[in-house]
């Protein structure tokens, strides 16, 4: 391959310097979104479990069947078979 004269050179070192700089910026607005995901999802399981202590008092006060424990339980039952 023959030597890149010295506009070649300049013109691919800029091209890396660029490229780093994106990239660095897309790292960076990456990490800005896990964040916001993660405590989006500390907001909805936080949720989900003050509606579920509302069902389970609602299921005892009833004495009816509590379908979610027994859903968890055959979900439970069923990982432990894959893991096997």
């Amino acid at each position: 391959m023959p030597p890149l004269s010295k506009e070649q050179q300049k013109f691919y070192e800029n091209a890396i310097e660029m490229s780093k700089r994106h990239i660095d910026e897309i790292d960076s607005r990456i990490e800005e979104e896990l964040a916001k995901v993660k405590e989006r999802l500390a907001e909805l399981q936080n949720e989900k479990k003050n509606v579920r202590s509302i069902y389970d008092s609602a299921c005892s006060m009833l004495g009816v069947e509590n379908e979610l424990e027994k859903r968890e339980e055959s979900a439970e039952s069923a990982e432990d078979v894959v893991e096997a």
